[in-house]
């Protein structure tokens, strides 16, 4: 099978604001399939980028005070802790307001121009007389003409899907003052969806495969009549009038496209930063007939994806997109609209700051997701139970029950396996197949439902044989090496099947079993006998209730005073290192202290200071910090440049006489600093890595 181009797209978030959970699970659901064609061998190219133009850009950069390119800049150097965290492996992201965007966006234009598809017409647009401005779409509402949902916005309608024209709404006002807007004319440029070579291929292109089938019905309802005997699908206005933060139209002084028409040529402009970084060319990448282009995106922006900008691209004499991929919404606890304010938002930075393991979220919506565009839900119980019934109880428990005995009986080395033990792998391989099937047709639930099931016929294998009696029993040290030999060889074929869904925890197994992998041709082989494995540890934690509890909590909730200490010191100086133990805490009060493992790059004494030095910290977040600490009496900058140490990563700046502190070192100490002089900054053991979460 020759190996398949493939270049893969999510939505562009828009600038104005920090990724939600859905920006997530649109992620994720991509870099599973991502990580799948990979493992399948596979080239793919996957790219992202803020979206960064429009009037909702400006007006909120204006109320920040700041510029629009310094208020998108905010907003997009917060992304990579959110993909990072979540293990998202973007090749690029990149930007709509770059250079690359500029001159492809006005290149498609020129060509749809050329090829008689763009119309200027003088029409009648909504004024807001108290702003002093055109308003946009988006911040025109409304009642939607066809179906008469109140509060809807200017260009379509999120109950029934409508496209319109803001000038169609039932009692529009403006959502910035809330003032009637006055209709007045202005000269605007329009994309000829409606003719009839558009029309001919959009029928064609929504009904040939592209897309799931339930999204092709609803396609077919936009090339139907209207009562007049006209067809719904109607011209698209791409231009707007300054003042507008965006691209500038060509020979068109004051008048910008439309943020719709160049958010989506920014998946191109990305694609060509990346292959410009690598040297490649943009043109002849383009060119390979091979090539498949494949996008993600949400229900609620079908129309601009499957509409105008398949027709953008094949008119302007672009390939089109081969797949366009539509997922749902996600729900919280049984269907319930997500809320701050009642505790049901579910907060994505907040779920990592907690401590929460991001391969949990990974691995349950995995469980949870489709080829279909359905809507799922994240039911607090159910993830708790899926985690830590199946991923660990079933998964990981294969490894922890056999591992040990490997490393203690055997000199860490696998056996042969017997017959019965031949039998659950090759069944396990004959399966294999069929679940990287269903993973590259992107049934992540079906695929994980099959891989528990496997996991469920290993560990009968397990209770069978009773590895822990074995070992008991004389005479029986054959069969148990045997028996854990087997688990080792399963628990590996599990992984690889894994792999795209738990990306970080297969690394750690790789290492530990001193056998990378990073395809799925690897289920067709087994580690030899003989082969040696490292000393197994524990390669993930349960789900705690109290995490999920302070994962909803609604912010404003007053915490409860401490209970009353239960380990309070006598006063005749007994307790540990000269202070009693602090009052008892919570799990929750624990998991708000953020500490990390932090490098220590550079450290110099502070002028002025007897006790302070300044060091400067790598915490794995691709920047530097900033920390004073007061150990300059037990140490020397030389002594400490290049350790591994603990930082709190999460204590707020303070303003110091000397700087800015950007933490807190830990370092241990006796109460009676005459009596017990001495600074023990900790030390993590070799293996740690600057951005490791202390648990």
């Amino acid at each position: 099978m020759n190996p398949r181009r493939i270049f893969v797209t999510t939505a562009l978030p828009y600038a104005n604001g920090t990724f939600h959970i859905g920006h997530i699970m649109e992620y994720i659901q991509a870099d599973i399939w991502v990580r799948t064609q990979r493992m399948l061998g596979h080239q793919v190219d996957f790219v992202g980028a803020d979206d960064a133009h429009g009037a909702p850009i400006m007006i909120a950069a204006e109320k920040a005070g700041k510029t629009p390119q310094q208020f998108v800049a905010d907003i997009a150097a917060g992304r990579k802790q959110y993909l990072d965290g979540f293990l998202i492996r973007y090749d690029n992201w990149h930007s709509t307001d770059s250079a690359e965007n500029i001159e492809l966006s006005r290149a498609i234009y020129k060509d749809l121009k050329a090829a008689g598809l763009i119309e200027v017409r003088a029409i009648e647009q909504f004024f807001d007389p108290q702003k002093g401005m055109f308003l946009p779409d988006r911040y025109i509402k409304g009642e939607c003409p066809k179906c008469r949902a109140p509060d809807q916005y200017g260009d379509n309608c999120e109950v029934c899907g409508a496209v319109y024209a803001p000038t169609d709404l039932g009692h529009p006002y403006s959502a910035l003052t809330g003032a009637k807007p006055e209709l007045r004319s202005s000269e605007h440029f329009f994309f000829r969806l409606s003719d009839a070579r558009c029309v001919q291929y959009l029928q064609d292109w929504t009904q040939n495969g592209r897309l799931q089938p339930e999204v092709a019905n609803k396609a077919r309802e936009w090339f139907a009549e209207d009562e007049n005997g006209k067809p719904k699908l109607g011209d698209w206005d791409v231009s707007r009038d300054a003042p507008y933060f965006g691209i500038e139209i060509p020979d068109a002084p004051g008048k910008y496209f439309y943020v719709w028409l160049d958010a989506p040529v920014g998946y191109l402009a990305s694609l060509k930063n990346l292959l410009e970084k690598r040297g490649e060319s943009y043109d002849e990448y383009m060119k390979n007939p091979h090539l498949e282009q494949v996008h993600f995106i949400g229900k609620d922006i079908i129309t601009f994806h499957t509409l105008f900008w398949p027709a953008m691209l094949h008119f302007s004499g672009r390939k089109a997109p081969d797949n366009v991929f539509v997922h749902g919404f996600l729900t919280v606890n049984n269907g319930e609209k997500m809320s701050k304010s009642r505790g049901t938002g579910l907060d994505p930075l907040k779920y990592l700051n907690l401590g929460m393991n991001a391969e949990w979220l990974r691995y349950y919506l995995a469980a949870k997701l489709s080829a279909r565009n359905e809507d799922i839900d994240f039911n607090a119980e159910d993830f708790m139970l899926r985690v830590n019934a199946d991923l660990i109880g079933k998964y990981i428990n294969i490894a922890s029950r056999a591992a040990g005995f490997i490393t203690k009986r055997f000199d860490g080395r696998l056996g042969e396996v017997s017959a019965d033990g031949d039998a659950l792998l090759c069944h396990l391989q004959d399966a294999a197949p069929a679940i990287t099937a269903l993973l590259a047709g992107r049934e992540y639930g079906k695929a994980v439902r099959e891989i528990m099931a496997l996991a469920d016929r290993v560990n009968e294998y397990v209770d069978q044989n009773k590895p822990w009696e074995l070992a008991k029993q004389p005479g029986m040290q054959g069969r148990l090496h045997d028996v854990c030999t087997t688990c080792i060889q399963a628990f590996r074929l599990l992984t690889i099947l894994l792999a795209p869904v738990l990306p970080r925890l297969v690394e750690c197994v790789g290492q530990w079993l001193h056998a990378p992998f990073d395809r799925f041709a690897a289920a067709r082989q087994r580690l030899p006998a003989g082969h040696a494995i490292g000393e197994y540890r524990h390669l993930m934690q349960r789900v705690e209730a109290g995490q999920l509890q302070a994962l909803f909590a609604p912010a404003e909730l007053a915490q409860e005073p401490p209970a009353e200490s239960a380990h309070a010191a006598s006063a005749d100086g007994g307790a540990p290192g000269g202070e009693p133990v602090a009052d008892v805490i919570t799990i929750d009060d624990f998991a708000k202290i953020d500490l990390r493992i932090v490098r220590i790059v550079d450290c110099e004494a502070v002028q002025g200071s007897k006790k302070l030095l300044r060091l400067t910290l790598d915490a794995g977040e691709g920047r530097t910090r900033n920390v004073f600490s007061g150990i300059a009496s037990a140490y020397k900058p030389e002594d400490l440049k290049g350790k591994l140490t603990v930082m709190v990563a999460n204590l707020a700046p303070r303003k110091m006489k000397f700087g800015v502190s950007e933490g807190m070192v830990l370092a241990a100490s006796h109460a009676d600093e005459k009596a017990h002089p001495g600074i023990y900054v900790l030390e993590p053991w070799p293996g740690a890595q600057p951005g490791m979460r202390v648990r």
